[in-house]
Protein backbone atom coordinates (compact mmCIF):
# COMPACT_ATOMS: atom_id res chain seq x y z
CA UNK A 1 0.00 0.00 0.00
CA UNK A 2 1.11 3.84 -0.37
CA UNK A 3 -0.24 5.90 1.99
CA UNK A 4 -1.11 9.64 1.88
CA UNK A 5 -1.89 12.15 4.49
CA UNK A 6 -4.57 14.75 3.02
CA UNK A 7 -4.83 18.03 5.77
CA UNK A 8 -8.84 18.88 5.85
CA UNK A 9 -8.44 22.82 6.53
CA UNK A 10 -10.93 24.70 7.85
CA UNK A 11 -12.34 28.03 6.36
CA UNK A 12 -15.41 30.63 6.78
CA UNK A 13 -15.98 30.90 3.06
CA UNK A 14 -14.48 28.49 0.56
CA UNK A 15 -14.51 30.26 -2.87
CA UNK A 16 -11.72 32.80 -1.54
CA UNK A 17 -9.97 30.19 -0.29
CA UNK A 18 -10.16 28.65 -3.76
CA UNK A 19 -8.92 31.81 -5.63
CA UNK A 20 -5.85 31.95 -3.56
CA UNK A 21 -4.69 28.32 -4.06
CA UNK A 22 -5.67 28.64 -7.51
CA UNK A 23 -3.73 31.86 -8.06
CA UNK A 24 -0.76 29.68 -6.77
CA UNK A 25 -1.43 27.12 -9.40
CA UNK A 26 -3.60 24.53 -7.65
CA UNK A 27 -6.35 23.00 -9.48
CA UNK A 28 -9.49 22.65 -8.06
CA UNK A 29 -11.03 18.89 -8.62
CA UNK A 30 -13.96 19.19 -6.39
CA UNK A 31 -16.52 22.08 -5.23
CA UNK A 32 -19.87 22.10 -3.46
CA UNK A 33 -21.57 24.30 -1.93
CA UNK A 34 -24.36 21.93 -0.25
CA UNK A 35 -25.47 20.23 1.99
CA UNK A 36 -21.88 22.17 3.80
CA UNK A 37 -19.14 23.88 1.56
CA UNK A 38 -16.19 21.68 0.54
CA UNK A 39 -13.20 21.99 -1.91
CA UNK A 40 -10.44 20.09 -3.24
CA UNK A 41 -7.62 21.21 -4.56
CA UNK A 42 -4.60 19.62 -6.16
CA UNK A 43 -1.23 21.01 -7.35
CA UNK A 44 1.20 17.63 -8.58
CA UNK A 45 1.24 15.06 -5.52
CA UNK A 46 -0.03 18.12 -3.30
CA UNK A 47 -3.76 17.67 -2.33
CA UNK A 48 -5.40 20.00 0.21
CA UNK A 49 -9.26 19.77 1.53
CA UNK A 50 -11.38 22.64 3.00
CA UNK A 51 -14.38 23.19 4.63
CA UNK A 52 -16.47 25.75 5.64
CA UNK A 53 -17.97 26.52 8.90
CA UNK A 54 -20.12 29.76 9.87
CA UNK A 55 -19.06 30.90 13.55
CA UNK A 56 -15.05 30.12 11.82
CA UNK A 57 -13.00 33.49 12.92
CA UNK A 58 -9.92 33.33 10.17
CA UNK A 59 -7.83 35.51 12.40
CA UNK A 60 -7.62 32.79 15.60
CA UNK A 61 -6.88 30.25 13.06
CA UNK A 62 -3.93 28.19 14.48
CA UNK A 63 -4.60 25.43 11.89
CA UNK A 64 -1.92 24.35 8.89
CA UNK A 65 0.35 21.56 7.42
CA UNK A 66 3.61 21.51 6.38
CA UNK A 67 4.95 20.79 2.53
CA UNK A 68 8.15 19.48 1.91
CA UNK A 69 9.50 20.68 -1.30
CA UNK A 70 12.02 19.67 -3.55
CA UNK A 71 13.18 23.30 -5.09
CA UNK A 72 11.64 25.49 -2.39
CA UNK A 73 13.61 28.73 -3.69
CA UNK A 74 11.33 28.08 -7.10
CA UNK A 75 8.35 27.74 -5.42
CA UNK A 76 8.28 30.97 -3.39
CA UNK A 77 9.27 32.88 -6.54
CA UNK A 78 5.97 31.05 -8.64
CA UNK A 79 3.97 31.64 -5.74
CA UNK A 80 4.89 35.24 -5.66
CA UNK A 81 4.52 35.73 -9.00
CA UNK A 82 1.20 34.20 -8.59
CA UNK A 83 -0.21 36.40 -6.05
CA UNK A 84 0.73 39.36 -7.42
CA UNK A 85 -0.87 38.83 -10.78
CA UNK A 86 -4.12 37.97 -8.92
CA UNK A 87 -4.19 40.46 -6.20
CA UNK A 88 -2.18 43.26 -7.96
CA UNK A 89 0.63 43.26 -5.11
CA UNK A 90 2.31 40.59 -3.15
CA UNK A 91 0.23 40.37 0.20
CA UNK A 92 2.43 40.13 3.07
CA UNK A 93 0.21 41.23 5.93
CA UNK A 94 -3.58 40.22 6.84
CA UNK A 95 -5.25 37.21 5.09
CA UNK A 96 -3.90 36.15 2.96
CA UNK A 97 -0.32 36.88 2.92
CA UNK A 98 3.44 35.40 2.36
CA UNK A 99 6.49 35.33 3.71
CA UNK A 100 9.91 35.79 3.22
CA UNK A 101 12.08 32.69 2.39
CA UNK A 102 14.73 31.44 4.86
CA UNK A 103 17.09 29.44 6.16
CA UNK A 104 15.71 28.05 9.39
CA UNK A 105 18.21 26.61 12.58
CA UNK A 106 16.44 23.74 12.70
CA UNK A 107 17.25 22.35 8.99
CA UNK A 108 14.64 23.49 6.90
CA UNK A 109 14.52 26.33 4.13
CA UNK A 110 11.28 27.73 3.94
CA UNK A 111 8.56 30.18 3.80
CA UNK A 112 5.24 30.29 4.97
CA UNK A 113 1.73 31.81 3.55
CA UNK A 114 -1.69 32.04 5.07
CA UNK A 115 -4.86 31.32 2.78
CA UNK A 116 -7.49 34.18 3.49
CA UNK A 117 -9.52 30.84 5.80
CA UNK A 118 -6.23 31.39 8.66
CA UNK A 119 -4.81 28.28 7.46
CA UNK A 120 -0.76 28.54 7.49
CA UNK A 121 0.78 26.55 5.24
CA UNK A 122 4.99 25.86 5.61
CA UNK A 123 6.85 25.01 2.15
CA UNK A 124 10.07 23.73 3.09
CA UNK A 125 13.64 21.70 2.07
CA UNK A 126 15.62 20.30 3.75
CA UNK A 127 19.03 21.98 3.70
CA UNK A 128 20.85 18.70 4.74
CA UNK A 129 20.71 15.32 2.63
CA UNK A 130 19.94 13.28 5.65
CA UNK A 131 16.77 15.47 6.38
CA UNK A 132 16.86 15.71 10.23
CA UNK A 133 15.88 18.50 12.30
CA UNK A 134 18.82 20.24 14.09
CA UNK A 135 18.21 20.94 18.23
CA UNK A 136 17.59 24.60 19.19
CA UNK A 137 20.85 26.64 19.46
CA UNK A 138 22.99 27.34 22.50
CA UNK A 139 24.59 30.56 21.34
CA UNK A 140 22.81 33.44 22.43
CA UNK A 141 22.10 35.09 19.45
CA UNK A 142 21.20 32.33 17.36
CA UNK A 143 18.82 31.07 19.87
CA UNK A 144 17.66 34.55 19.69
CA UNK A 145 16.99 34.44 16.09
CA UNK A 146 15.36 31.01 16.83
CA UNK A 147 12.97 31.28 18.68
CA UNK A 148 11.86 34.94 17.48
CA UNK A 149 11.10 33.04 13.93
CA UNK A 150 9.41 30.45 15.82
CA UNK A 151 6.98 33.51 17.78
CA UNK A 152 6.56 35.95 15.20
CA UNK A 153 5.85 33.64 12.42
CA UNK A 154 4.48 30.20 13.43
CA UNK A 155 3.41 31.25 16.42
CA UNK A 156 2.13 34.30 15.15
CA UNK A 157 2.95 36.24 17.81
CA UNK A 158 4.59 39.27 16.50
CA UNK A 159 4.86 41.57 20.03
CA UNK A 160 6.12 38.58 22.16
CA UNK A 161 9.10 38.22 18.95
CA UNK A 162 9.86 41.80 19.18
CA UNK A 163 10.71 41.67 23.40
CA UNK A 164 12.51 39.08 22.47
CA UNK A 165 14.50 40.35 19.96
CA UNK A 166 15.15 44.09 21.36
CA UNK A 167 16.30 41.99 24.49
CA UNK A 168 19.08 40.16 22.61
CA UNK A 169 20.39 43.59 21.26
CA UNK A 170 20.30 45.66 24.32
CA UNK A 171 23.02 43.19 25.35
CA UNK A 172 26.60 44.63 26.79
CA UNK A 173 28.06 41.46 27.40
CA UNK A 174 28.00 40.01 24.22
CA UNK A 175 27.49 41.01 20.62
CA UNK A 176 26.59 39.52 17.52
CA UNK A 177 28.30 38.65 14.68
CA UNK A 178 27.87 41.08 11.45
CA UNK A 179 25.30 38.44 9.74
CA UNK A 180 23.45 38.31 12.68
CA UNK A 181 22.96 41.92 13.70
CA UNK A 182 21.63 42.04 9.85
CA UNK A 183 19.16 39.06 10.36
CA UNK A 184 17.96 40.71 14.02
CA UNK A 185 17.73 44.16 12.82
CA UNK A 186 16.02 42.89 9.32
CA UNK A 187 13.44 40.74 11.29
CA UNK A 188 12.72 43.58 14.40
CA UNK A 189 12.60 45.95 11.35
CA UNK A 190 9.63 43.50 9.19
CA UNK A 191 8.09 42.94 12.90
CA UNK A 192 7.41 46.38 13.51
CA UNK A 193 6.02 47.60 10.06
CA UNK A 194 3.47 44.28 10.86
CA UNK A 195 2.83 45.99 14.63
CA UNK A 196 2.24 49.12 12.05
CA UNK A 197 5.05 51.18 13.83
CA UNK A 198 6.62 52.55 10.63
CA UNK A 199 8.65 55.12 12.25
CA UNK A 200 10.86 52.61 14.10
CA UNK A 201 10.90 49.95 11.50
CA UNK A 202 11.94 52.71 8.79
CA UNK A 203 14.99 53.72 11.50
CA UNK A 204 15.78 49.65 12.41
CA UNK A 205 15.79 49.04 8.46
CA UNK A 206 18.17 51.97 7.66
CA UNK A 207 20.57 50.68 11.01
CA UNK A 208 20.81 47.06 9.00
CA UNK A 209 21.15 48.85 5.61
CA UNK A 210 24.04 50.74 7.22
CA UNK A 211 25.90 47.51 8.82
CA UNK A 212 29.48 46.75 7.25
CA UNK A 213 29.84 42.97 5.83
CA UNK A 214 32.43 41.15 4.36
CA UNK A 215 32.23 39.36 0.76
CA UNK A 216 31.61 36.25 3.08
CA UNK A 217 29.04 38.05 5.05
CA UNK A 218 27.33 39.09 2.51
CA UNK A 219 26.85 35.18 0.90
CA UNK A 220 25.46 34.67 4.21
CA UNK A 221 23.10 36.29 4.66
CA UNK A 222 21.59 36.76 1.13
CA UNK A 223 18.08 36.33 2.20
CA UNK A 224 18.05 39.12 4.57
CA UNK A 225 19.71 41.15 2.62
CA UNK A 226 17.16 39.98 -0.09
CA UNK A 227 14.36 41.07 2.55
CA UNK A 228 16.04 44.27 3.52
CA UNK A 229 15.81 45.38 -0.13
CA UNK A 230 11.70 44.51 -0.12
CA UNK A 231 11.45 46.06 2.95
CA UNK A 232 12.83 49.72 1.90
CA UNK A 233 11.71 49.32 -2.05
Amino acid sequence: MTERTIPLLPCRTIQPVVDFYTALGFATTFLQKSPYPYAVVERGPVQLQFFGMKRYDPTESYSGCYVVADDVDALHAEFRAGLKAAYGRIPSRGLPRIGPLKDMSYGMRQFLMTDPGGNTIRVGQPVDDDGSLRPVPRETFARALHLADLIADSKQDPAGAAKLIDHALAREDERPTAVQHLRLLVLRGDIARRLGDEPLAGRLLEQAAALRLGAGDREAAQDALARLAELRA
